[in-house]
């Protein structure tokens, strides 16, 4: 259903935004009109700030009229005039939303930031308006009660099923009262949402260590200083060095600075983002929202908000969760004890005698693994180029399926570091669109992610092609020099680059099943499979290339990498476990009074025996997953399906690289396919039968 879906998408992406003029003609506003662009892409530079609001409710206002018409149909509903009306309603909602909150995620200032904040509770109520239409569900509970009786299609019973269920889990079958309730839960919610991710935002950007001496540089590669050099000249410090909690720019400070006392700083910064008592602060919006969301589960008929979510997920219940969770973490847990006084050791060889701490781990796992491996970042960075890597993930892409992605210089973009790539078939027949915006900037919030501009489907016998986007936070070019990413970095835009294939590559008929619209625990199974071509000996002497000199990356560094793949894994394995474990305690509550945020998180962290030198990967105050994006529940979902892209990359270690029936397969069955299945039917369509976790756990090195 995809009004309710839409709903939950902008949840997860708001940030901020408000009107100024009203803009009353459809052909002053270029949102309600078609564009008349190559493919229909957005005309960025057409679109102004003033555009939004009325388009918002022109989009809102539309979407209503569709809703009425299914209601009023004198004739008996059935699965055309009732389901997949309600599928193709809401059409321009849903692209004036598109737009937006991608401009808000990745292009965003105080003016979207302000619409945003005025369109939130207006949206909640519309999509409440809907969910909660009384004569609409009978119309849909009609159709469903009788399915047995219908000659559907696997896909139209799935979107049957799909409509039925999220009018229940959206209050349908509520009193009055207690959808008034629910109606101000889910208002509430999304302005805390908003506010939550906005905060973040901002104190990300408030942060700056400027450095005045060449002394602070001390250990830092010639790379990273040009890097500080050229932060601190567009922020008006010449002839000094800036450092900001931008993860390209502190994780090298972080594993390269000699300085421990500016490593506590830039560290603190920002595992103390949100938590600082200040405007900024986000512990109570998150105690708040915690406890909004049991008293919605508990009204639903949910046990806890973790209940509520995981029902619709492979994993049904927390205590499937909790079950991987535990089966990981113990060896997890063993082995970043052994890494941690590995470091430890380290510290004191240098004649050290302080203890271990989290600001410390970077450094000293540099140190260690150049020591054990001759190996550190630095030394592969000149080979990963980020056009070589963009150009690799294109040929792994290439090799499987015969796709090519030809670069457009006619489609408008909204920033000057924005590519478009048109995506085609073997046979140069249109496929989609892929922008690509990959460095960081004030206005984009940190991390990476895929989205899209419109999503693909088939109406009135025509395919509605894909519109899509990555965005990351990669490093820079400095100076004279490119963009080097980290391998790291490497392993991201491969990551999110197979989030856009699962778009790109979707054949389905409607819009509300097609692409990434799969099950939570699902949906990374495509992203998380492409890294391993990413990392395969094969594929990197295909695509990482010295910078200057165009040489593939040698043997010997080959080797050092294959022998260091099992290095920090106990470390990466806690940090991250250690946040799905905090996710899930915060909705496993029962009780809707507001926790102390912090000493929460303590308890939790101090039941799974998290060690100090660890700090867990997001901490409440900033973890956008689940308190600003569509992740509550579901952090451990990408945990989950590295058991599925582990077991899936074994098919091709058996049967070729590139093997083209298990390619085909692969894109029938996984990338192609959206929701149109259960999740474990279409997997075991495509491997021939259910994941086994052992391929996980030796790839990190649990099983030796």
């Amino acid at each position: 259903m995809k009004k309710i879906v839409l709903m939950i998408m902008i949840a997860g992406l708001v940030a901020g935004a408000c009107s100024k003029k009203a803009v009353d003609k459809e052909e002053e506003n270029p949102l309600l009109s078609a564009f008349n662009t190559p493919f229909e892409t957005t005309p960025f530079e057409r679109i102004k700030v003033e555009h939004y609001m009325p388009a918002f409710k022109e989009g809102m206002k539309k979407e209503m009229a569709e809703i009425d018409a299914i209601v009023s149909n004198p004739e008996e509903a059935t699965f055309s005039n009732t389901v997949e009306a309600l599928d193709s309603a809401g059409e321009l909602l849903t692209k004036v939303s598109s737009v937006f909150y991608n401009l808000n995620s990745a292009h965003t200032n105080e003016e979207l930031q302000s619409i945003a904040k005025e369109v939130a509770p207006l949206l909640s109520k519309h999509g409440d308006d809907i969910a909660l239409n009384e004569k609409l569900f009978a119309r849909v509970k009609s159709v469903y009660e009788k399915k047995k009786s219908l000659e559907l299609t696997a896909e139209q019973n799935m979107l049957l099923d799909k409509a039925y269920k999220a009018f229940v889990r959206g209050g349908a079958n509520l009193n009055e009262e207690q959808k008034a309730k629910l109606r101000e839960i889910n208002r509430k919610l999304s302005l805390l949402s908003l506010k939550f991710g906005e905060n973040v935002l901002k104190e990300t950007n408030a942060f700056e260590m400027v450095l005045k001496s060449e002394d602070d540089l001390a250990g830092l590669p010639e790379t990273v200083v040009l890097g500080a050099a050229e932060a601190a000249k567009d922020r008006g410090y010449e002839g000094k060095w800036v450092f900001t909690i931008q993860k390209p720019s502190m994780i090298p400070f972080l594993q390269y600075s000699e300085k421990r006392d500016l490593r506590e700083k830039i560290f603190k910064a920002y595992v103390n983002r949100g938590s600082n008592d200040n405007e900024f602060d986000n512990k109570k919006t998150a105690s708040r929202m915690a406890a909004l969301r049991v008293e919605k589960a508990g009204l639903l008929g949910y046990k806890t908000h973790a209940h509520f979510v995981l029902e619709p997920n492979m994993a049904k219940v927390p205590e499937n969760v909790y079950k991987l969770l535990d089966q990981l973490w113990k060896p997890a847990l063993k082995m970043a004890k052994k890494e941690a006084k590995e470091l430890q050791a380290m510290a004191e060889q240098e004649g050290n005698d302080f203890k271990l701490q989290a600001w410390d781990w970077w450094y000293y796992s540099e140190k260690v693994k150049k020591a054990k491996y001759d190996l550190d970042d630095e030394a592969l960075r000149p080979y990963f180029k980020l056009e070589n890597v963009i150009n690799g993930v294109f040929s792994v892409a290439n090799k499987l399926w015969g796709i090519q992605f030809v670069e457009r210089k006619d489609i408008s973009t909204f920033h000057e570091d924005i590519k478009v790539f048109e995506v085609q078939e073997a046979d140069g027949s249109h496929i989609g669109i892929l922008y690509t915006d990959y460095f960081p900037r004030a206005s984009k919030r940190g991390g990476a992610w895929m989205n899209s501009f419109r999503k693909q489907s088939k109406k009135g016998g025509k395919n509605i092609t894909p519109v899509i986007i990555n965005v990351g936070n990669f490093s820079k070019p400095t100076g004279d020099k490119p963009a080097l990413i980290s391998f790291e970095e490497a392993l991201t835009l491969f990551h999110e680059f197979g989030h856009a294939l699962h778009g790109l590559l979707s054949d389905c008929t409607y819009e509300t099943l097609s692409g990434t619209s799969v099950p939570r625990d699902f949906v990374e199974l495509p992203s998380q499979l492409m890294e391993n071509w990413a990392a395969h000996p094969d594929v990197l002497k295909m695509y990482a290339r010295h910078y200057e000199t165009g040489e593939p990356i040698p043997q010997e560094l080959l080797d050092k990498m294959e022998k260091a793949k099992y290095f920090n894994q106990g470390f990466a394995a806690v940090e991250y476990l250690s946040a799905c474990y905090l996710d899930m305690d915060w909705h496993s509550l029962t009780g809707a009074e507001e926790l102390d945020c912090m000493d929460f998180e303590n308890k939790s962290m101090g039941r799974i025996g998290l060690i100090p030198e660890i700090v867990v990967r997001y901490r409440s105050p900033y973890f956008r997953h689940i308190f600003a994006g569509g992740y509550s529940s579901g952090y451990y979902s990408y945990i989950w399906a590295e058991v599925l892209d582990a077991d899936a990359f074994e098919a091709f270690k058996e049967k070729g690289l590139f093997d083209q029936e298990t390619a085909r397969a692969l894109r029938k069955h996984i990338y192609s396919a959206g929701g149109t299945d259960d999740p474990m039917e279409l997997y075991k369509l495509f491997r021939g039968a259910e994941p086994k976790v052992e391929p996980l756990l030796k790839r990190k090195g649990f099983l030796q």
